[in-house]
């Protein structure tokens, strides 16, 4: 028997906390505008047992990344640590409760369940999709294989690899083919917690590593830092080089109010020693890298982000269409993790239910692609800028193969200069379909521009300004696509959400990024 189509207005398929904001944003403007709140569904193919927030949930990713802004620019402004973030993006760390950047998966799962019920979003998990249908080429509603049919007229597509975009037949490139490297992906990491490990005791456990790796006399600790090195003298002269900074202090950790940032590769050595395996991804398909840790509340509770996989293209689309499982091989190598853990004082140590896959390919036919020298040029001009926003070209673990590529295409420089960008929407808008929304890693990112537009604080202020897009679209009768910053950028002065605008145009390392996304890139938006 064929059940009758459940309606909507907006759905956002995938529940990254970019499009639980995002629907949410979409949901407020239409009940300030009409004062009733809209049908709105976010569905998703995990269980939503396991919470609701994406890789922030599911993932444990307690460490938020947050915005790079520089001293001078701060104080011209009258800014935080952390520039001036989306409202909707503000309102949900002070929920939650994030002092600088350590973020509770349990109490985030809580407080969005919350703003959800708020806007009147309903929540359906554990779906999996059968077919797309059009009404000419709009997206009309999806049906998923156990018989439902669910009919909207917007939809969000915030998965890390644009899973509806694909199902509605956008092309998606994989991996960096942007960049020529179609196999080359981020690497992706298993999130952990650990109990009964104190900063304290975590300090001068790298104290202790740090005493012994730098004294040439200590057979034993010299010989673990030849396993890390996996006896390749050079690599060996890098590691022991990399205990310093430039100053010549040691690399010690700094202990902040609610974060440890590990800056040495004194654990990471130990650990590889203890593992007997070399501390490099490509080689080993896994490693400990330096530490990115929250301190969490509880007894000692900290989350760490540090436990890499080497993935390809094909692997890191594979694990995001499977709900981001960790394959039995990063299971076994998180046992060991575990066995260290403990080793070093930790009284439990469990790992996060699904992976942080940090890319997965990009959509091609957006609106207006996103390249890094665009980011690099201060992104979107200040009239129409939706909010602003600095981080680094992250490429954690690497892109495998891009420096022999631009080595080889005469690239001059492979490093580059934090861009400090204006925020925009239409690298999320598709040329063909109307009606759909891209949002996160996976969205019209061209070049380098993925490994800064990754990141969630940015998707956030961008998927606030698409709730709004969607909402007008909706009351209008208008495109999705159709819809300019400077539109959606009237709503949030109206409405006083619009953060403060302070996007820098560095034009010698715009050249700088240009050169580069010219010389190793494939013009892939040609359609």
């Amino acid at each position: 028997m064929t059940q009758a189509p459940r309606s909507y207005d907006f759905i956002c398929f995938g529940d990254e906390v970019p499009g639980i904001l995002a629907i949410i944003s979409a949901a407020r403007e239409y009940r300030r505008r009409t004062n009733r709140f809209p049908k709105s569904l976010l569905m998703f193919k995990a269980s939503s047992q396991n919470g609701v927030g994406g890789h922030l949930v599911r993932g444990g990713l307690a460490y938020l990344d947050r915005s790079s802004v520089p001293l001078h620019i701060r104080q011209q402004f009258g800014l935080g640590d952390f520039g001036d973030p989306a409202a909707i993006y503000s309102e949900f760390l002070t929920r939650v409760g994030v002092r600088k950047v350590a973020l509770d998966p349990a109490r985030a799962n809580l407080i969005l369940r919350q703003m959800l019920s708020e806007a009147g979003v309903d929540i359906l998990s554990q779906v999996d999709v059968d077919s797309v249908s059009f009404d000419g080429t709009k997206i009309a509603g999806l049906t998923l294989k156990r018989g439902e049919r669910y009919l909207a007229k917007q939809w969000i597509d915030c998965t890390v690899n644009a899973e509806l975009a694909q199902l509605a037949g956008v092309r998606k490139f994989p991996g960096y083919a942007n960049l020529g490297l179609p196999n080359s992906e981020l690497s992706a990491t298993l999130v952990f917690e650990t109990e009964g490990l104190s900063p304290a005791t975590l300090r001068s456990t790298e104290d202790a590593y740090l005493r012994r790796f730098t004294n040439p006399n200590d057979r034993e600790a010299q010989g673990w830092i030849d396993i890390a090195a996996g006896y390749d003298p050079v690599f060996r002269q890098q590691i022991v080089r990399d205990f310093y900074f430039s100053d010549g202090r040691l690399k010690r950790m700094d202990i902040g109010v609610d974060y440890i940032d590990v800056y040495g590769e004194a654990l990471s050595i130990a650990y590889h020693a203890f593992r007997g395996t070399k501390m490099d991804l490509a080689t080993t398909g896994s490693m400990l890298d330096n530490a990115n840790v929250a301190i969490l509340p509880g007894t000692h509770r900290l989350s760490w982000n540090c436990l890499l996989f080497f993935v390809t293209a094909q692997e890191a689309e594979a694990l995001a269409r499977n709900n981001a499982q960790p394959t039995a091989a990063m299971l076994n190598e998180m046992s060991y993790v575990e066995r260290w853990y403990k080793s070093l004082g930790a009284t439990r140590v469990k790992p996060a239910l699904e992976l942080y896959i940090r890319h997965a390919g990009n959509i091609t036919g957006a609106v207006v692609p996103l390249p890094g020298a665009q980011m690099m040029a201060g992104g979107v001009t200040a009239a129409e800028a939706l909010g602003s926003f600095g981080y680094a070209f992250d490429a954690r673990g690497g892109i495998h193969g891009l420096q022999d590529r631009a080595t080889a295409l005469g690239v001059p420089n492979l490093h580059f200069k934090t861009p400090l960008f204006n925020i925009g929407i239409r690298h999320t808008l598709l040329k063909n379909i109307p009606n759909l929304a891209v949002l996160g890693p996976a969205t019209g990112f061209d070049g380098g521009a993925s490994t800064a537009g990754r990141i969630v604080e940015y998707n956030v202020a961008v998927g606030q300004a698409i709730g709004i897009a969607a909402c007008l679209a909706l009351l209008t009768n208008r495109a999705l696509n159709s819809f300019t910053n400077r539109e959606i950028r009237d709503v949030l002065v109206a409405t006083g959400r619009l953060s403060k605008i302070y996007g820098v145009y560095d034009a010698a390392e715009t050249a700088n990024v240009a050169l580069f996304e010219k010389l190793v890139g494939v013009p892939i938006y040609t359609v």
